[in-house]
């Protein structure tokens, strides 16, 4: 069940395969948070099930716990200890010394966040400001570098989370995650299929120091839709992941081109390297685009939308803010200014858990 879930298999599938209902599945997947408990082994030194048959079978043939012992070569005093804890001499059965053995060898380990208050506060009070599990971990490595106990795996904080019998944060707090589920999975993702766009000059043709994040001011974008087609313009700076995000009241060329002529206009020149943009067509006018700006555009290959990952990244970190469901058009120009000045100040792992904001800043600095 676990190796299937790990797949990404469906739970209609899971079951099909072990013949269960898929309800069954989800009650024991949804147990564990989605997390696969780690598997159980026994000891080199420990006696094994068919040892313990063996045990059984001489305390039948009425024989000594010494010669039990010299037959299984263990020493006389385990053999002892064995049959004593499990019921003696007459009422010895291997199957339920075996299963009360798995179960005496139990010990549970405290939850690290429920041990530790100062660590477990910090970890709620970033998930409530929207912080990932791993942005979490990064930035406590970096700010307590040298205090250990004030340290934790992003995946601790996961199966802490999802893992509710471990008690130690609040189930409410899953509500922060970027997808808000409340068990783990394998995520899969589907190739896009956008229409051509005329003359459009190809992402190969674009300059090295683009594809190598070196220099500042080249661009990626893209639209993510709402309900009742609204749609809002996405930017990412490729160096820094610094995010612009534009109001867009439709998903004709000549609004999305306008729109973003306006939002990119406004950029220091040495920001206004290019735009790296998918195959839609809502950049048609791409040619415009790149006469009021000065900034050239490149187009991705058809269904490749891993060309402008920095982008599609971000727009998966933006659904925590502007859903799918949601009727897009309803925000103002200064909320999605909000949004992005809260992506802008949270840490990125490939950052070196520093904020797009301050390696923007930085790097402005720097050439500026």
């Amino acid at each position: 069940m676990w190796a299937a879930w790990r797949r990404g298999e469906s739970l209609r599938q899971i079951g099909a395969a072990l013949c269960r209902a898929s309800a069954t599945i989800h009650w024991q997947i949804r147990e564990k948070g989605g997390i696969a408990p780690p598997s159980r082994s026994r000891a080199s030194n420990h006696l094994t099930e068919a040892q313990r048959e063996e045990i059984s079978r001489g305390l039948v043939e009425g024989v000594s716990l010494r010669e039990v012992a010299r037959r299984l070569g263990k020493p006389a005093s385990t053999i002892s200890r064995e049959v004593a804890r499990n019921g003696g001499r007459e009422a010895y059965r291997a199957t339920k010394a075996e299963a009360a053995t798995w179960t005496r060898a139990r010990r549970p380990k405290k939850c690290l966040l429920s041990s530790n208050e100062p660590l477990r506060d910090a970890v709620a009070s970033k998930l409530m400001q929207d912080w990932s599990p791993q942005q979490i971990a990064g930035w406590l490595h970096e700010t307590y570098e040298n205090e250990p106990a004030m340290q934790v795996s992003h995946e601790t904080i996961y199966r802490t989370l999802f893992i509710q019998a471990r008690g130690a944060l609040r189930k409410e707090l899953t509500e922060y995650l970027r997808s808000q589920k409340q068990i783990r999975r394998t995520l899969k993702l589907a190739p896009s299929n956008r229409g051509q766009i005329t003359d459009a000059i190809s992402i190969r043709e674009r300059p090295a120091e683009v594809e190598d994040r070196a220099v500042p001011g080249h661009w990626e974008g893209d639209l993510i839709a709402g309900a009742g087609n609204s749609y809002v313009a996405t930017l990412v700076e490729r160096h820094s992941r610094f995010v612009v995000l534009a109001r867009v009241t439709g998903k004709d060329s000549e609004t999305v081109v306008q729109a973003l002529i306006e939002r990119m206009g406004t950029l220091p020149e040495q920001l206004a390297g290019s735009l790296t943009w998918d195959r839609g067509t809502e950049l048609a006018q791409h040619k415009r685009f790149t006469v009021e700006t000065n900034i050239p555009v490149y187009f991705c290959d058809p269904r490749s939308p891993w060309q402008r990952g920095s982008n599609e990244n971000t727009n998966g970190l933006l659904r925590q803010y502007l859903k799918r469901d949601e009727d897009l058009s309803a925000y103002t120009q200064k909320q999605l200014d909000a949004i992005a000045n809260r992506l802008n100040t949270r840490p990125r792992k490939t950052l070196g858990y520093k904020t797009p904001a301050y390696k923007l800043n930085a790097t402005v600095a720097l050439i500026g």
